[in-house]
Formats: structure tokens, sequence, C-alpha cells
């Protein structure tokens, strides 16, 4: 699936707070490693200059950071976590036996959950394309990337609340 065809779903707080770190970057991030690098130029030899060669390589995860927001933006829905109705689907919930040990994760984009402690898989890993669609006390398979086989139980699936 192409990055321009995937459509996130965001709250309104991921939203909003995405949103800010965006307008952040784009102004005073951007400004600020523009200044760390001139006054590195000034210093003479870029070559051994290591003050240089940090702050570009600092500006360079600053665009990746303002191209990814963007996208994100971009593509997200925004609104509340669907109610659950037993059914996995992004911005839900998930409890689920895995190879024999239960699991409580959401399923979404990690910025959603940002602030807690749960554990999020995205629509496209293996295991959340796995169940997506998946009811409670449907079983699967799906493959890890080392190439076993894992099985997968849904034993609940509930609404995002945030924490």
């Amino acid at each position: 699936m192409s990055q321009e065809s995937q459509v996130t779903f965001l709250t309104q707080d991921a939203y909003d707070r995405l949103s800010a770190e965006l307008e952040e970057l784009s102004v005073n991030g951007r400004n600020e490693i523009a200044k760390r690098i001139e006054a590195a130029r000034e210093e003479g030899d870029l070559k051994e200059n290591g003050g240089y060669h940090a702050a570009k390589d600092e500006q360079g995860k600053i665009e990746a950071r303002i191209v990814q927001l963007t996208n994100l933006l971009r593509s997200a829905t925004v609104g509340e976590a669907p109610q659950s109705h037993g059914v996995v689907e992004p911005g839900t919930v998930i409890t689920a036996t895995i190879a024999g040990d239960e699991s409580v994760f959401l399923i979404g984009n990690r910025e959603i959950a940002a602030g807690t402690e749960l554990p999020v898989y995205s629509e496209q890993s293996p295991l959340g394309s796995a169940i997506l669609g998946l009811k409670v006390g449907d079983k699967t398979e799906y493959t890890a990337p080392n190439g076993r086989q894992i099985a997968v139980e849904i034993t609940k699936v509930d609404t995002y609340t945030g924490q």
C-alpha cells in the first residue's frame, strides 16, 4: 500500500499535538538549525568540523520529521476513537492470546498512543494485517518477520479511551 493511499485515524488530541510539533519544527526548528549551521560554517574548514556535520545531520532529521508529519496529517481521519463493536479496526484496543500469552495493544498509528504505555501495532504490520476485521473469539495465524507461524485468538476488543 503506498504512503499516499493510507488513511490514518487520529484522535483530535493527537492531531492537535502533531500539528503543533509540525509548526514548531517548520518555524523554530528550521531557524535554530540554520543558525547552528551558519555558526559552525564560520569556524572554518568544514571537512573536520564536527559541529557543522552534527548540525547538518540534525537538519536532515528535522526535514524528515516535517515530511513525515505533513504526510500523516494530510491523510488523517480525525475524530473520536471508533466505538468497539467487537471487531478489530484501526483505533481499537485489542486483547489477544498471541502464541499462548495474553497481550493488550492498540491497532493504529503509534502517534495516537503517545504518552501512554500501550503498545501499538500498525494495520500494515504482520500482526495488524492478520487480525483486521476479526471478531472476538476468532482465531488466525500470521507469519512473523523471522518466518515463524504465530497463533492469535482475539479475546476482547475495546474502544480506545486515550489511556
